[in-house]
């Protein structure tokens, strides 16, 4: 069984990285472009290159987020 402590630090990392993803998720949306401050990133090479990884984001922040889940609900038991 793993330490309290060390699912303590896994279940921080990985709400490091719930953040830092549903961040990258936001910021290559397909809505961004269509706002008028947003406009001239499509016109930028690496931003094109970042725009077409939305999908696999997402990936990344679910397979982060349900287990960052688990290991709450079980180091920490149910909030309710």
């Amino acid at each position: 069984m793993i330490s309290t402590l060390i699912a303590t630090r896994v279940i921080i990392v990985l709400g490091i990285i719930n953040l830092t993803t549903g961040l990258l998720i936001f910021f290559s949306c397909r809505c961004i472009p269509a706002l008028g401050f947003a406009k001239g990133l499509m016109k930028q090479h690496w931003y094109q290159k970042f725009f077409k990884l939305h999908c696999y984001i997402w990936w990344v922040f679910w397979g982060s987020v349900i287990v960052h889940a688990i290991f709450a609900i079980v180091y920490f038991g149910w909030p309710f």
